[in-house]
C-alpha cells in the first residue's frame, strides 16, 4: 500500500471530527472530539511508514464505525446511551 500522504491523513482528521458531530449527546460528541485531536496530536511526529499506514487503517475503522452508529436523539437518561464502539 503507498504511504499516506499529509493531505489524506488531513482528509481523515477532518471526516472523524465531522461524523463525530452526529452525536446528539453533548458528553458523547465531545468525548469523541478530544478523544479525535489527542489521537492525532498524540501520532503527528510518526515517521515510521508502515506505523503510519497501521495508525491510517485504525483510524479508517473508527470513521466506519462512527458513521455506522445509529442516531442517537431519542434516548432520554445519559446513562443508558450506549459507548460508541470505536471510543471504547
Amino acid at each position: 500500500m503507498a504511504t499516506s500522504s499529509r493531505a489524506q491523513v488531513l482528509r481523515l482528521y477532518r471526516a472523524l471530527l465531522r461524523e463525530s458531530q452526529r452525536f446528539s449527546s453533548y458528553n458523547y460528541r465531545t468525548y469523541a472530539i478530544r478523544r479525535i485531536r489527542d489521537a492525532f496530536r498524540e501520532n503527528k511526529n510518526v515517521k515510521d511508514s508502515e506505523t503510519i499506514e497501521e495508525l491510517v487503517n485504525k483510524a479508517k475503522a473508527n470513521l466506519e464505525v462512527i458513521h455506522r452508529q445509529p442516531p442517537m436523539k431519542h434516548h432520554t437518561a445519559s446513562h443508558s446511551l450506549p459507548t460508541p464502539l470505536c471510543l471504547q
